[in-house]
């Protein structure tokens, strides 16, 4: 009698295997809608990119080829109806440890690095999503330098638009206006 009520109670509280199940792949699609907004904020979702985060689905979660094409719609699905970067973000900062957080900025980099160059708009989104994760920024930057120098490229150069704005903020000082 007590173990059909502690099973009845098991039942009714305890997610079952299924609900296990379908939470993670919620993750692993939250993962993918991040890993596409990289890809897609420039405007193009470029052939090397695409190949890219298809990889790395494969890699990061043990799929088939047909298995990462199937998330991977399902994360552009997802970033498509999605309002905001906060409901990916707040699931995975509560499921994920601090090296799985900091592996999915690096995979975000390398999706930013896919297509041989990056755009402001996506260092802008691994920034926030790094901020929304709880990755420390001295990690982010760190998990830059390491891509950009896997994708052959000096790790210490600033990009094009970190050299604009300090070529702005030279010339407004040397005009004597002073930033706020």
């Amino acid at each position: 009698m007590f173990d059909k009520l502690r099973r009845f109670i098991e039942e009714v509280t305890g997610p079952d295997p299924a609900q296990r199940d379908f939470e993670a792949d919620e993750l692993r699609v939250a993962s993918a809608a991040l890993l596409v907004h990289v890809a897609e904020i420039d405007g193009f979702f470029s052939a090397p990119e695409r190949r890219s985060l298809l990889l790395l689905l494969q890699q990061r979660y043990d799929l088939d080829a047909e298995a990462a094409r199937e998330l991977l719609d399902a994360g552009q699905k997802s970033d498509r109806e999605a309002v905001d970067l906060y409901q990916f973000t707040s699931a995975l900062v509560h499921a994920m440890s601090l090296p799985e957080r900091r592996r999915l900025i690096e995979m975000m980099w390398t999706i930013a690095y896919a297509d041989g160059e990056l755009q402001e708009f996506e260092e802008n989104i691994v920034w926030r999503v790094s901020e929304l994760l709880g990755v420390p920024a001295r990690d982010r930057i760190a998990l830059r330098q390491k891509i950009r120098a896997e994708s052959g490229r000096d790790p210490q150069a600033p990009e094009p638009w970190e050299t604009e704005a300090a070529e702005s903020e030279a010339g407004d000082a040397e005009n004597g206006k002073a930033r706020p």
